[in-house]
């Protein structure tokens, strides 16, 4: 199996305490159907005790220069796959 096209491995690193989502990628998610009008995250193939674990992970995204929460990256159109502990991100401008 070849490996995908990336141009950055970024590795995922827990936090303390857990990065909130800021209102635009919110209105995203929402949109996307991937978030209820009560907030709660419904992404498809991912467990409930998965998710939980998610929001307590942080990136350093090398596109937007400043560290995010992992679930904001794993929505992104940049997200190619998660292995290992890393990232593999495309590095398209956003």
């Amino acid at each position: 199996m070849a490996e995908l096209p990336h141009k950055y491995e970024v590795p995922v690193k827990v936090v303390a305490k857990a990065i909130k989502l800021s209102d635009e990628t919110k209105e995203e998610l929402k949109a996307s159907g991937m978030m209820d009008d009560k907030g709660k995250l419904k992404l498809k193939g991912v467990s409930p005790k998965m998710l939980k674990r998610m929001k307590e992970e942080a990136v350093d995204c090398p596109v937007l220069k400043n560290e995010l929460p992992f679930i904001q990256c794993f929505v992104c159109s940049n997200f190619q796959s998660r292995v290992s502990g890393k990232v593999l991100c495309k590095g398209d401008p956003l």
